[in-house]
């Protein structure tokens, strides 16, 4: 066996951090991506009692089944496969193929609330910035990041339009958001510079992911909501009320910059079973 754990880092090890840390900010990736890939290897390069260059295929195997034995869950022993295999590839610069086959991920449909739920959670809602915060996520298909970032440049009144900057992977998109909400943004926008946040915490600061998830949980426990549901099921769930209303799937994989179709189609097997039992006519 291979593996000998350290209670601290080696000078080694931080030299191989540092690498990998150059290596990940000049790709300009995000911090929380940083984060991860660090943690990752740190945990790698703890684990190994030898250099990382002088390991083979089965000594990698060998720290793949104790991330098991450490009752990792698939999807993470899969995210430390993709991370060792950018480290050997990007930073060691080694030929090693680390060809070790995935393993099977769970694979769980999202959570939905329904459109009553949605109601009574709007209407749990007294604080008037909380609830424009929920009904903007639910009708824009926000992800949590996005709607933390949201500058009144980004926001077409005329068109009811919103450009979702640097969201995942990088790449901008556009949402729409309904007219009911029009006169709240320009509300929240006046008296602000194009470039300042829409929202912000009392103190004028950027709202925290964390902050809003408690809102979200505390609206779904004024709702009495007792699925096991995040800020991000807003999206599934209006995502599913569209396919639900008859609008083309395709239509909702470009508004959600799905880039492969099946991922879209998972919400077709969370639908209403009152759309699915319908019966053909032949």
């Amino acid at each position: 066996m291979i593996f000998l754990t350290f209670s601290t880092g080696t000078v080694r090890d931080y030299d191989y951090i540092n690498k990998l840390e150059r290596e990940i900010k000049q790709r300009s990736y995000s911090k929380t991506t940083l984060s991860i890939y660090k943690t990752c290897i740190k945990h790698f390069l703890n684990e190994i009692k030898d250099k990382p260059e002088n390991l083979n295929r089965d000594d990698l195997v060998d720290f793949i089944l104790l991330l098991q034995k450490q009752k990792k869950a698939p999807k993470t022993i899969n995210l430390y496969k993709s991370i060792i295999n950018f480290f050997y590839k990007e930073i060691l610069k080694s030929n090693l193929e680390v060809d070790i086959k995935l393993s099977k991920e769970v694979k769980k449909l999202p959570v939905i609330l329904n459109k009553i739920e949605i109601k009574n959670i709007k209407n749990s809602i007294k604080n008037t910035k909380h609830n424009f915060i929920i009904m903007l996520t639910y009708w824009a298909w926000l992800r949590v990041s996005e709607i933390i970032n949201l500058k009144v440049w980004d926001f077409d009144l005329e068109n009811l339009t919103i450009h979702v900057k640097w969201w995942k992977w990088k790449k901008d998109r556009m949402t729409i958001y309904p007219e009911k909400l029009k006169n709240e943004i320009i509300k929240r926008s006046a008296w602000k510079e194009w470039k300042d946040l829409l929202i912000e915490s009392e103190r004028w600061w950027k709202l925290s992911p964390r902050s809003l998830q408690n809102i979200f949980k505390k609206s779904c426990n004024k709702a009495w909501i007792k699925k096991n549901v995040s800020f991000h099921s807003l999206r599934h769930s209006f995502a599913t009320h569209l396919l639900e209303n008859w609008v083309d799937i395709r239509y909702i994989q470009e508004l959600l910059w799905h880039t492969n179709i099946r991922t879209t189609q998972i919400y077709t097997k969370v639908m209403s079973p009152k759309i699915n039992n319908i019966k053909s006519p032949l």
